[in-house]
C-alpha cells in the first residue's frame, strides 16, 4: 500500500476506507465534489492506486501471451486494459494500460500492485523485460473532458503521462453482454488518470485549482463509476469471477488474439454457455437513512439471490449499488437488502449471450429410408 496523500491535510477532507484507503472520501463537500467531476472541472487524488512497469524491448508481445488484451500493436499514449486470469478463466488482476515507448506502465489497485509485479515478475523467465513497482508514482482523476493536468507538472519533474478509459466502447474482436455503446449509461462519463511523482501531487493540484478546478474526494469517483456500471476490480471481483458476468469483456478481452492462460473459459461460456452470474444496477429505497455495505447480501423473498458490491449515493440517481445476482433471476423480481428494497436495473442480459457470438449447431435429425 502506498503511504497516506499528503492533500489529507486539506481543511475538511475525511479519510476514505476500504480498497480507498489512504486519499480522501470527500472535503466536507460530497455533492457539489460529485458535481464538479461530472461537469468537467473535478480533480480527484487516487494516489492509493498502485503502478508497475514493465521496460524492454520484448514487454508488450510479452505482456500480450500473459493477458486478455491484443497489446502487440500498442502505440505510444494509447490507452488500453488488460485482464489476467487463472487457468479456469477467473480474474486474478486487473489494469489500465499506458505505454509511452520505452515502458509499459500498468495502473491497478493500490493492493494488487505488488502481487502483480510479483506474478509478472515469475513469468520472464529467458525475455527482454525488467518489471517495477513504481511506489513513488501517483495518480489523479478527471473526466476525459477535464482540466489537462500534463501540462501543470512543475519544472525537474518527469512530464506527466495520461491513461483515458476506453469504457464502455466496444472495438473489434470484443463483445458485449448489456447494451450498445451510444446506450450505454457509461458514454455519458470518461475517466482520465494522469500519472505524477508522488512529491508533485500538491503542486499539480494547486496549479490546477488556481486554473479553476475544484479537488473532489474519492466518493464522487466511485459514484461516476458506478453510475456508468464500470466494474472494479476490488469491488466487483470476487475469487469466482469471470470477465462475462461484469460485461468486461467489451474493453478488456480481445476473442481473436493467441493463447494465454483462461482463454479456453473465456471462449467456451461465450460460444456454447452462459455466465453464472450477471452484473445489475440496483436503485436503493431512499427513504432509508442507512444504506447497505459492500458484501451484503441481495434477498428475492427468503432466498439469497446474489451480493452487494458497490454503493454509492449518486446526486441524480439517490443511493444505487452494483450487485451480481444469479443470472436466471427474474428482472423484474423484487428484492432486498439488509432489509432495504431494491429494484433492479439490467447490466448484463439474463439471456447470458454476447453480440457476435456463433449460431448454436442444429441438433440431429431422424434419417429417413423409403422402403
Amino acid at each position: 500500500m502506498n503511504a497516506p496523500s499528503p492533500l489529507l491535510t486539506r481543511p475538511g477532507a475525511v479519510r476514505a476506507t476500504g480498497p480507498d484507503e489512504g486519499v480522501a472520501a470527500h472535503y466536507g463537500h460530497p455533492v457539489a465534489e460529485q458535481r464538479a467531476l461530472e461537469r468537467g472541472i473535478g480533480v480527484v487524488d487516487l494516489s492509493h492506486l498502485g503502478v508497475v512497469t514493465v521496460s524492454g524491448p520484448d514487454r508488450l508481445s510479452w505482456l500480450n501471451t500473459l493477458s486478455s488484451q491484443v497489446l502487440t500493436e500498442l502505440a505510444p499514449g494509447a490507452s488500453t486494459e488488460l485482464l489476467l486470469l487463472d487457468p479456469n478463466g477467473r480474474i486474478e488482476h486487473a489494469a489500465a494500460v499506458l505505454d509511452d515507448g520505452e515502458r509499459a506502465w500498468l495502473i491497478t489497485e493500490g493492493a494488487a500492485a505488488q502481487p502483480l509485479a510479483a506474478f509478472l515478475d515469475s513469468m520472464r523467465f529467458m525475455l527482454r523485460v525488467d518489471v517495477t513497482h513504481e511506489a513513488s508514482i501517483a495518480v489523479l482523476g478527471t473526466s476525459a473532458a477535464g482540466p489537462d493536468l500534463s501540462g501543470l507538472v512543475p519544472a525537474g519533474h518527469a512530464a506527466a503521462l495520461t491513461w483515458t478509459d476506453p469504457w464502455p466502447h466496444t472495438p473489434a474482436g470484443s463483445t458485449r453482454y448489456g447494451p450498445e455503446d451510444a446506450d450505454h449509461p457509461g458514454s455519458q462519463w470518461h475517466a482520465r488518470l494522469t500519472l505524477v511523482a508522488q512529491e508533485a501531487v500538491e503542486g499539480v493540484v494547486s496549479a490546477a485549482e488556481s486554473a479553476g478546478a475544484r479537488l473532489a474526494g474519492a466518493w464522487a469517483w466511485e459514484a461516476m463509476r458506478v453510475a456508468a456500471w464500470r466494474p472494479r476490480l476490488a469491488r466487483e471481483v470476487d475469487e469466482r469471477t469471470i470477465p462475462h458476468e461484469l460485461d468486461w469483456l467489451r474493453t478488456a478481452v480481445h476473442l481473436n488474439k493467441g493463447c494465454y492462460r483462461g482463454q479456453e473459459t473465456i471462449a467456451r461460456v461465450f460460444n456454447l454457455g452462459r455466465p453464472p452470474r450477471r452484473l445489475v444496477l440496483l436503485h436503493l429505497d431512499g427513504s432509508e437513512h442507512t444504506t447497505p455495505e459492500p458484501g451484503e447480501e441481495v434477498h428475492s423473498g427468503d432466498r439469497t439471490v446474489g451480493r452487494v458490491t458497490s454503493v454509492v449515493r449518486h446526486h441524480e440517481l439517490g443511493p444505487v449499488a452494483l450487485a451480481l445476482v444469479k443470472r436466471n433471476l427474474a428482472s423484474d423480481a423484487p428484492l432486498t437488502v439488509a432489509g432495504i428494497a431494491a429494484a433492479q436495473e439490467v447490466i448484463v442480459s439474463p439471456e447470458g449471450a454476447g453480440t457476435g457470438r456463433p449460431e448454436a449447431a442444429p441438433g440431429p435429425t431422424l434419417r429417413r429410408r423409403n422402403l
